[in-house]
């Protein structure tokens, strides 16, 4: 099967849902978005149920790297790497951080050769994407904000008291509160506050639900494709090198090709994009003829420079002050609640013989859920990933904040920690069981640094598409990047240390074997060379894979793919390097940055149908 449209967009993600949605504004143009994907699963919209999205084959990539100087802690000493598969793509599977980077972020870009691409230049962008709900809980810098946007922001509802207690303990040790994305991002000081959210009414606010579900689907000139793998960019045979289409499997195991009149468009993110990019023929020759492919033009940097954050957690005891995991499950309702894990039958045809206590519980269950379903307001309204405080280490990269520290009240589970993040829990925790039991209240600081320099690579495995690319991170191969994981750590155990009111965090948990290693005394500061070690045993991606093609080596600041005709990259592996904080709101940017050049390209029309 072979079908013609103007622009085919490969990956509905964060940026490609952007740009199918902006793109498709002009009615003459015929559009179409192929997803490997489907639509995301009615449970995506909880932003709770996170966890549940990750290992699941239809909704995660289910990648795996190879973590370089990191991951010794982990099971197999490799990290997972989860990657949106579906409409929405990782927007759909993040734990909803709404944050932009610092300014100074964009201004290194443009001082580097991006232009067009400084803080002045992408602010606008932002600002059009968003739908900012009012809130008392947080301070906004309204100049540097949108409402009416397609994408919902808000801050969750109701707050977890605790939540708000790391900001004030986070002002204890010198970061005062304000905006994490105004205009200055809180200045030399930094900034601490409230998670700002990609969430509406309590719901994940992906870029599905925000740019294409309903009536921009509809248009009767997009066309959206799932279930289709991408195995090639197809390219013209004689002439300048030109991008013709693109070739995928579908649903049906049968191979078809799609046409593009104007332009492929390439928006599968950091991992994907450059593994299309080298099945295609473009990208290292050495790598691309190593898995007996024709290198049809030489681009060295294609899959190279990649960067991701990494963070280690500090996990406390938190009595009277954490969130019980079987509070967060009551608060999912009955499903959540369901064996084998939960007390409830499997089979909810079993309910009709429950016992007084389990049929009070189901009830108490099905009442938090409906709140939670028509009101917004919930437990469950939120990843549990609910406050942040940016700053200056005073180690370098003084444009900009170089870290983070996020805070979660609550210890999660062995589901989350053990599976999905694959830390070993036998050595982690003295008794994991007892630590991590259901009804055990804990807290988590995550120490960030997040303008790492180390950097990785993605590399072709196979000549074969349905066969993941070797994924290497080499977190921690520049020691700057340890030195700076330390000084957050350390800031982290200040803000612990400082926590406000009656109740306080107990000790921070340290891996018995670590401890033992390096002489640690309960309740005295640990060593550098203990922090160190925890860093490089338990730390764990934080999903904000970048650069892999990036402006300036793969593609120009118009985000064309050099010496090839018709070709753009346009998602987070064009970054010329990794931003300051969490990475999808500067994706969802570019798509809707894009979409304009893409617009202004081919004199399209921006009548929203």
């Amino acid at each position: 099967m072979s079908t013609q449209y103007d622009f085919v967009i490969v990956g509905g993600g964060s940026a490609g849902a952007v740009l199918a949605a902006r793109l498709s504004e002009d009615p003459s143009v015929r559009v179409a978005l192929i997803e490997a994907g489907g639509k995301p699963p009615a449970h995506e919209v909880m932003p709770a149920a996170v966890g549940s999205l990750q290992l699941d084959p239809t909704t995660d990539w289910m990648y795996t790297a190879d973590p370089g100087n990191a991951g010794l802690g982990l099971v197999g000493n490799v990290m997972p790497v989860p990657r949106g598969k579906m409409l929405g793509g990782s927007s759909g599977i993040n734990y909803m951080a709404y944050v932009r980077g610092h300014p100074g972020d964009f201004d290194a870009w443009a001082a580097k050769g991006a232009t067009g691409w400084s803080y002045a230049d992408v602010l606008p962008y932002f600002i059009k994407s968003e739908d900012l709900a009012p809130s008392n809980e947080i301070s906004v810098d309204s100049a540097a904000h949108g409402t009416g946007g397609p994408l919902g922001v808000s801050v969750r509802s109701p707050v977890i008291p605790a939540a708000r207690d790391f900001v004030r303990a986070a002002g204890a040790v010198g970061i005062p509160t304000g905006d994490y994305n105004g205009r200055d991002r809180g200045g030399p000081a930094g900034v601490a506050s409230l998670f700002q959210t990609t969430t509406r009414k309590g719901m994940r606010s992906s870029t599905y639900h925000a740019f294409l579900e309903g009536s921009t689907e509809a248009r009767a000139n997009l066309t959206i494709i799932t279930h289709a793998h991408v195995t090639r960019v197809m390219l013209s045979d004689a002439g300048p090198l030109t991008a013709t289409g693109v070739e995928y499997k579908g649903a049906d195991g049968a191979l078809h090709h799609v046409m593009a009149s104007r332009e492929v468009i390439l928006s599968a993110g950091a991992v994907g994009s450059p593994q299309i990019l080298m099945l295609s023929g473009i990208g290292p020759r050495r790598e691309i003829e190593a898995v007996d492919l024709t290198c049809r033009h030489e681009l060295p940097a294609v899959g190279k420079n990649l960067k991701d954050h990494l963070h280690c957690a500090l996990f406390f005891p938190a009595p009277g002050i954490g969130v019980p995991v079987v509070e967060i499950g009551i608060s999912a309702g009955p499903d959540a609640l369901r064996a084998p894990a939960g007390p409830l039958p499997a089979n909810p045809a079993d309910d009709v013989n429950l016992p007084p206590e389990l049929a009070g519980l189901k009830a108490e269950a099905e009442r938090r859920v409906t709140q939670w379903a028509t009101t917004g307001e919930s437990l469950v309204s939120s990843s549990l990933y609910d406050a942040v405080t940016f700053f200056s280490t005073g180690l370098g990269d003084l444009h900009s904040h170089d870290a983070q520290i996020g805070y979660v009240p609550c210890g999660y589970d062995a589901g989350l920690l053990g599976d999905r993040l694959r830390i070993d829990l036998s050595t982690f925790f003295e008794d994991a069981a007892k630590t991590l039991a259901p009804d055990q209240e804990n807290m988590i600081l995550l120490a960030n640094p997040v303008l790492p320099h180390s950097t990785g690579e993605i590399v072709l495995a196979s000549a074969d598409p349905a066969v993941a690319p070797i994924i290497r991170m080499n977190y921690f191969t520049d020691p700057h990047d340890l030195k700076v994981m330390v000084a957050v750590m350390r800031k982290a155990l200040d803000i612990a240390a400082n926590w406000p009111g009656d109740k306080k965090p107990g000790p921070l948990n340290v891996p018995p074997a670590l401890a033992k290693k390096h002489g640690y005394v309960p309740g005295q500061p640990p060593s550098d060379a203990l922090l160190e070690n925890m860093a490089l045993h338990y730390s764990t991606t934080v999903y904000h894979l970048v650069s892999t093609c990036r402006m300036g080596d793969v593609v120009d600041p118009s985000l064309r793919v050099h010496g090839v005709a018709g070709l753009r990259v346009a998602d987070a592996s064009v970054m010329p390097d990794i931003i300051s904080g969490n990475t999808n709101a500067a994706s969802i940017m570019i798509g809707e940055k894009a979409a304009d050049i893409i617009a202004a390209d081919h004199d399209l029309r921006r009548v929203a149908a």
